[in-house]
């Protein structure tokens, strides 16, 4: 017998300055330090881009000990790293760094976006690595929109694109260092989907546009509360899409390891961080000219 999760936490998508951008950030939060294995989660736009406005220009910055992910909504990015990969993620893809023992990344809108001009959208992920894992070579992984497996709700108003993970015997194409479900979901109008979360996974649900009506109980709309977390007791969430709305879900096991975190590191001590600082400074991550 199919049970559903409980909800932990309403929580809304507080604007946050970074930089020469505001952006929300939902997670962490005051009172969700992180949905382990998740530690971060920035909604980045819509802006309007254009050769007089192009504040998203990430230059070169370094990472260890976690994975970085990028899922694009609207707009055109570049992506460049030390691994030599030099990658345009267009609108609905996905890029998946294992920062692993160390990498050095760039992101900026394309020249030829900014050229045309449009809007730039998108989510940036942090999600965490086990201690076993956090010196693993970097990879990275770059999967176009169209590849992405499609799970439909009865009566097609709703598409769940899987990422990672699976869902309906759908599986995503992103390797993955621990168990966890990346999911985008579009709907088109209203409509009623369930999305299966094993009980063992911490997860939530994310709201970037629309409204939705969450497990019966809870509404998601942008401005007010725009993202739950689940409590453990459950197997499935229940989406109530009550115009047209984009979702992101996302579970994983919890790691249940000390997080020590600086800047664009995440390990398990402040000896490591330190470590990974001078390794940086050292050139051990690469470069990026």
């Amino acid at each position: 017998m199919k049970k559903i999760k409980s909800i932990q936490h309403k929580v809304g998508s507080p604007l946050v300055n970074m930089g020469d951008i505001q952006l929300r950030q939902p997670l962490p939060i005051q009172g969700i330090e992180n949905v382990d294995p998740f530690l971060l989660l920035h909604h980045y736009g819509p802006y309007a881009i254009s050769e007089f406005n192009n504040p998203f220009d990430l230059g070169a910055h370094p990472h260890r000990g976690f994975e970085p992910i990028t899922l694009l909504f609207k707009g055109e990015q570049l992506h460049r790293d030390s691994l030599g990969n030099e990658m345009l993620v267009k609108e609905g893809d996905v890029q998946w760094t294992t920062a692993g023992r160390g990498v050095v990344h760039a992101e900026a809108p394309s020249k030829e976006f900014v050229e045309k001009g449009g809007e730039l959208e998108g989510i940036q992920l942090w999600l965490n690595l086990p201690a076993s894992k956090k010196m693993m070579p970097a990879n990275y992984q770059h999967i176009k929109s169209e590849r992405i497996p499609v799970v439909l709700n009865t009566d097609k108003t709703i598409q769940l694109n899987v990422v990672a993970g699976s869902q309906a015997d759908k599986f995503g194409l992103i390797t993955t260092q621990t168990s966890v479900n990346v999911f985008t979901v579009k709907a088109k109008k209203e409509g009623i989907m369930d999305i299966d979360i094993p009980e063992t996974h911490q997860s939530l649900v994310y709201l970037l546009d629309g409204e939705v009506l969450i497990n019966n109980i809870a509404t998601l709309k942008k401005g007010a509360t725009q993202m739950v977390t689940f409590n453990n007791d459950g197997d499935f969430i229940k989406i109530d899409a009550k115009k047209e709305s984009t979702l992101l879900v996302l579970s994983g096991e919890p790691i249940n390891e000390k997080v020590a975190q600086y800047g664009p590191y995440v390990m398990n001590t402040q000896t490591e961080i330190m470590e990974a600082m001078r390794d940086y400074q050292k050139g051990k991550m690469g470069f990026l000219y």
